[in-house]
């Protein structure tokens, strides 16, 4: 049959057919077969690099007093699985009231980091009022000094206020933080003026407007803010052990480095005593994920 002869219908078939092929074969998105090995295989090396130590701590806190911690290539997968660290670590030290502990206080910093933040950003990004500029300033050179600089000065106000020794004290200092007040007035200054100017002709009170138009705006930056102060409550060190002298009020962060000198010869109880510690963090993350990955790109004027 002759091209002459055949059916339009077998001419355009044949002709899309040729299309296809010749689109696939110069795609330059499509990967080569040695760049999708080299992709997979990276993807694994970051993979074992990130994850891996974290599956043998968990692997190891199962683990039995006779399996052997430190094998090449390691067994993540437990021969004696048991319990058993679990209930010794619970025992020895009260790790279950020290997370408590750390949970009140990395609570109480998420809190009043996402409520002040949300004021102070907006104050900086929409309102108009005398010292705007020198607020800003203050801000900025707040966070030109390390910690370490301001912890002494820190603690002395905190004993000063009466708070030494107590959760309070460790909350304090990180109630609010100048990275966070930037964070949320850079997304205010993403709001369209014209639609906060709406609301102000509409008779929306300042509250109102933080609420309806500001507040659907900034909730992604929020959940980024509200997730990094949480990690950095959880798992802040020094300052509570300035603080706190009393063991019956460590924080679980100071409790598990004693944890660690007492029992540096047993891997195991330590695994189990990291493993409660990041439990809330992995539950946090999981809760505000979804807010943390799309928010900071959000434009849209939402509300």
């Amino acid at each position: 049959m002759t091209a002459a002869t055949e059916r339009p219908e077998a001419r355009r078939a044949k002709r899309a057919r040729t299309t296809r092929r010749g689109r696939g074969a110069g795609d330059p998105t499509k990967p080569t077969m040695a760049g999708l090995i080299l992709r997979y295989a990276l993807l694994l090396l970051v993979f074992a690099i990130v994850i891996g130590p974290l599956l043998w701590q968990l692997s190891t806190s199962f683990k039995g007093p006779g399996e052997d911690l430190y094998s090449f290539p390691p067994s993540l997968i437990p021969q004696e699985p048991t319990f058993q660290n679990y209930g010794t670590v619970a025992e020895v030290v009260p790790v279950y009231r020290y997370a408590f502990h750390s949970l009140l206080v990395a609570t109480g910093s998420v809190l009043t980091n996402v409520v002040l933040a949300v004021l102070g950003g907006y104050a900086l990004a929409c309102m108009r009022f005398r010292g705007k500029f020198i607020v800003l300033g203050v801000l900025l050179s707040t966070m030109l000094l390390p910690a370490e600089v301001t912890i002494t000065s820190n603690l002395l106000t905190v004993n000063g206020l009466g708070l030494g020794n107590s959760l309070w004290g460790v909350f304090l200092p990180g109630a609010i933080a100048a990275m966070n007040v930037l964070l949320i007035a850079t997304a205010c200054r993403m709001i369209p003026k014209d639609v906060l100017d709406a609301a102000v002709v509409d008779g929306a009170t300042t509250w109102q407007r933080i609420r309806h138009v500001v507040w659907p705006n900034v909730r992604g930056m929020a959940s980024v803010v509200a997730i990094f102060t949480f990690i950095g409550a959880w798992d802040d060190y020094l300052w509570p052990l300035m603080v706190l002298t009393e063991p019956s009020k460590y924080t679980l962060t100071v409790g598990m480095a004693y944890l660690n000198s007492n029992f540096s010869p047993d891997p195991r109880l330590i695994a189990a005593g990291t493993m409660v510690a990041l439990v809330p963090i992995i539950v946090v993350f999981s809760i505000l994920q979804r807010y943390f990955f799309k928010g900071v790109q959000e434009g849209a004027v939402k509300g």
